[in-house]
C-alpha cells in the first residue's frame, strides 16, 4: 500500500510525538507479529490487516507484521506455544492462553459487545432454534466461543440437540448455509456485517444470545506495557485519518481502548472447558 503524502506527514508527526514511549516500547529484535483469528479467510484478512498495521507501524516506529493460521484450531496451537508478539484472539482464548501463556489483555474494541448468532437461508421455513433439533448445524471450531460454544450450551439448555459439524472459519459457515448445504450455522454479528453482500442477503438471522466482553488484544508477557499502549496510540492516531478511519471501518472496527485482565471476568465465571485437550497435549519439542 502507498500513504498518501498528507497520511505520511501525520504519521510522521505522531511518532515523533511518541518517541519517548516507543524507545522503550520496541524490542530491538525488530518486526512484531500480530496474529488475528481467521475467522475469515487468510486473504480476506490480509487485505484489511496488512494496510492497517503498516500504517500503526509507521505511527509507532514499531514493525508489527501481520499473521494469522489456516484454522481456528491451527491458531490455537501456535497461541498454546506463544507464536504471536501480540494476538487478537476471541475472549475464550483469551481466558485460556492468558493462564496457559501468560498472554497480557491491553486492548479491546471500542463500543462493542460480542453476540452470538444461529443462521439459516433467507428462504428457509426454519423460524426457532427448536426446528434445528436432531439436525446438522455447521460452526466454525469447536472454541470459538460466541459462535460454537455459547450457540451450543444454550441449545443443549433449551433441550435442542443438534450434530454440529466444524469447518474452517466463519465466512465458511455463512457460505455453507447460503448454498444449502446446511441448515443453519453459527456466527458473530461483526463477521457477519463483513461478509459480501450477495452471501449476507441470503441469511437471516433466528437467534442471538446475550452479550460478552469483546475479543481481546493482548501480548506476549515478555514485552513491556509500554508496547501495548504504543499499538493502541497508532491505531488511534491512523483512525483520526480519512484513510485509516475507512480501513477501520472496513473491517467492522469503530476503534479500540485500552482493557485489563480482569474486563474478561464474565467469561472466567462461565467455567468452559472446551480447550481442555489441547492445554493437556505435550508441548512439541522444538
Amino acid at each position: 500500500m502507498r500513504f498518501r503524502p498528507h497520511l505520511c506527514h501525520f504519521v510522521a508527526l505522531c511518532a515523533t510525538l511518541l518517541a519517548p514511549v516507543l524507545e522503550a516500547a520496541c524490542p530491538a529484535e525488530g518486526v512484531l507479529t500480530v496474529g488475528v483469528v481467521p475467522q475469515q479467510s487468510a486473504s480476506e484478512l490480509a487485505q484489511s490487516w496488512i494496510p492497517l498495521l503498516k500504517e500503526v507501524s509507521a505511527a509507532t516506529g514499531c514493525e508489527f507484521r501481520f499473521a494469522t493460521a489456516p484454522t481456528i484450531t491451527e491458531f490455537e496451537k501456535r497461541l498454546a506455544r506463544g507464536d504471536y508478539a501480540i494476538a487478537y484472539m476471541n475472549p475464550y482464548h483469551y481466558v485460556v492462553f492468558h493462564q496457559a501463556s501468560g498472554y497480557q489483555a491491553f486492548a479491546r474494541e471500542k463500543d462493542r459487545r460480542l453476540r452470538g448468532l444461529l443462521v439459516v437461508r433467507s428462504d428457509s421455513p426454519v423460524t426457532s432454534v427448536q426446528e434445528l433439533d436432531g439436525r446438522e448445524v455447521v460452526f466454525p471450531s469447536p472454541a470459538a466461543f460466541a459462535a460454537t460454544v455459547i450457540p451450543l450450551a444454550e441449545l443443549k439448555k433449551g433441550g435442542v440437540s443438534v450434530k454440529p459439524r466444524f469447518v474452517a472459519s466463519h465466512d465458511s459457515v455463512y457460505l455453507n448455509v447460503s448454498r444449502g448445504l446446511a441448515v443453519a450455522g453459527g456466527g458473530i454479528e461483526r463477521t457477519l456485517e463483513a461478509i459480501d453482500a450477495d452471501v449476507r442477503d441470503r441469511l437471516k438471522v433466528i437467534w442471538r444470545s446475550a452479550e460478552y466482553p469483546p475479543h481481546a488484544f493482548a501480548r506476549l508477557p515478555t514485552l513491556p506495557d509500554a508496547l501495548g499502549r504504543s499499538f493502541v496510540d497508532g491505531v488511534q492516531a491512523v483512525a483520526a485519518t480519512p484513510q485509516g478511519s475507512s480501513l477501520l471501518k472496513q473491517m467492522g472496527f469503530k476503534g479500540l481502548v485500552s482493557a485489563q485482565d480482569r474486563d474478561w471476568d464474565p467469561i472466567r465465571a462461565l467455567d468452559i472447558r472446551v480447550l481442555d485437550a489441547l492445554l493437556a497435549e505435550p508441548a512439541p519439542a522444538r
